[in-house]
């Protein structure tokens, strides 16, 4: 028998493996509270990286979501003002279309960010980097970012994902300040404004994964992606193995996805932890590790 379809659909990528490492070293992960026994990928994150990491796991294909945020920006170019912080958007938007070109199995889901590049310009520029530039998706994180997802300057961009037939993926979770704009209840009112749009939730929710199960039953059309939440089973503030299991039986296990957010987290080590899932069937197991993701997202298996 063959060996199921594997696609990660939420994979980061970065220039260089030390700028992969810097920003896994700066980026802390507080939302579930301590875990000793996370097993983190040693790997960098660079092409390089991700596709030796997709050969060793057998993997056929990876959705790269492409994150930028004003918070991330070294301090020069935070200070530069949002017209140069607008143009490193785009140049960072150009850069993942470009490394991944030449390369067989790699979707790029481009940034989005309103509080730089939003309104009628921002979908501009979406529409520009899905047209001639081969991007097939948007990857938004208002936790980062600081943005509400019904925020205005959001709303032409969603339009546009609509009329390109393109996914969104955001991430979903809890802030430090209690600020609720990446919960999954802060979403509501985007696909009640456009109930076409294909809305991916990282994480089931994160450390806010308590919302998923009612908010996957109010909007039949989100889908979500299981990466990270999968590594910090057991952890105070996220599920047990079962609960993770049930909540995925609530969702539909046809509407949830595979994902690593590597160079996080390792890509055979991710297929391991889902198929140790209890409750799930072999079946459900499997489409989770590749079916889903080929039909969602509608990327090539």
């Amino acid at each position: 028998m063959a060996d199921p379809l594997r696609i990660d659909a939420h994979l980061h990528l970065y220039p260089t493996k030390a700028a992969g490492l810097v920003e896994k070293q700066n980026y802390e992960i507080w939302e579930y509270g301590a875990k000793h026994d996370v097993a983190f990928e040693p790997l960098a994150g660079d092409i390089e990286d991700a596709q030796n990491a997709m050969v060793a796991a057998g993997f056929s294909h990876v959705v790269v979501a492409n994150l930028f945020a004003i918070a991330l920006l070294d301090e020069e170019t935070r200070s530069a003002g949002l017209t140069a912080q607008a143009e490193h958007l785009k140049a960072s938007n150009q850069w993942a279309c470009d490394v991944t070109a030449g390369h067989e199995g790699f979707s790029v889901f481009v940034a989005v960010d309103p509080t730089v590049l939003g309104g009628e310009a921002g979908a501009a520029h979406l529409r520009d980097m899905v047209e001639q530039h081969g991007a097939r998706g948007v990857k938004i994180h208002p936790a980062v970012q600081r943005f509400a997802p019904d925020e205005p300057q959001m709303l032409p961009i969603y339009q546009t994902c609509v009329d390109l037939g393109i996914p969104v993926l955001s991430h979903s979770g809890l802030m430090r300040d209690g600020s609720p704009y990446a919960e999954p209840n802060a979403f509501g009112n985007v696909l009640r404004g456009f109930p076409e749009l294909n809305l991916v939730l990282a994480h089931l929710g994160g450390g806010a994964w308590r919302q998923t199960a009612s908010f996957a039953k109010a909007f039949p059309q989100a889908s979500f992606d299981l990466c990270e939440i999968i590594a910090w089973i057991g952890a105070p503030g996220a599920p047990s193995s079962a609960e993770l299991a049930q909540l995925i039986i609530d969702v539909g296990p046809e509407r949830v996805m595979m994902g690593t957010d590597f160079p996080w987290y390792g890509l055979a080590e991710t297929v391991n932890q889902v198929m140790k899932l209890p409750l799930l069937s072999h079946d459900q197991k499997t489409a989770i590790l590749g079916a889903n993701a080929s039909r969602v997202l509608k990327v090539p298996a």
